[in-house]
């Protein structure tokens, strides 16, 4: 299954703008002292650059290999923030911390699965080794396992969306004395935002590897 390019370029440069928007919140909470999801937005701005450098090689400033130490670490904080969790430790209550790391672990497995199959061998860096299949060049054949594990991602992804773009919904309808003051009752819409694209994103690269 192959996309169009042009279809690549603007799935790139909305992950390159939704981790500069990550960024933004990470200057703003230690500028201004304003809680955020460190971990969510930290790792979202890698994996920002990381899905853009896969839709379009020149963009990427890392091999693979980099890529994948980059998330198999996060996979391993996010697995320990959703294992304190599920004790019910403070620590993964933390306003610094996202309340919801499960979905934070599944984006960080998948970025490490989609890394995985990319065409080429890794010494190719900076280029042929950062081509999407179905982005250019041959597709790469898939197994049937492989396959049905980047489908489960797929649909991982479909439904987070769509319970993020619920939650946005929920924040649109708040009554008026229940929204911060100022600047901060926009910060949790950017973040569903951001969450929503890097989702949408993510679910479409998964969807072209079936």
């Amino acid at each position: 299954m192959a996309g169009p390019s042009w279809l690549a370029a603007a799935l790139a440069a909305v992950m390159i703008a939704t981790a500069a928007c990550c960024a933004g919140r990470l200057a703003a909470a230690c500028r201004w002292r304003r809680f955020t999801e460190v971990d969510a937005d930290a790792v979202h701005v890698v994996m920002g650059v990381a899905m853009a450098g896969m839709l379009l090689p020149r963009l990427s400033p890392l091999p693979v290999p980099a890529w994948q130490a980059v998330f198999g670490t996060a996979a391993v904080w996010f697995a320990c923030q959703a294992a304190w969790s599920r004790l019910g430790r403070t620590a993964a209550a933390s306003p610094w911390r996202s309340a919801h790391p499960l979905p934070h672990l599944v984006e960080s497995v998948a970025m490490i699965y989609m890394l995985g199959a990319l065409p080429g061998s890794w010494p190719d860096w900076p280029g042929r080794a950062m081509a999407m299949p179905g982005m250019g060049g041959a597709p790469v054949a898939v197994g049937g396992t492989v396959s049905t594990l980047a489908v489960l991602l797929a649909l991982f992804m479909i439904g987070y969306v769509l319970w993020t773009a619920d939650q946005l919904t929920a924040l649109a309808r708040a009554a008026p004395p229940l929204r911060p003051p100022g600047g901060a009752a926009l910060a949790p819409k950017l973040a569903a935002c951001a969450k929503i694209a890097m989702g949408i994103g993510m679910g479409y690269m998964l969807v072209l590897m079936v």
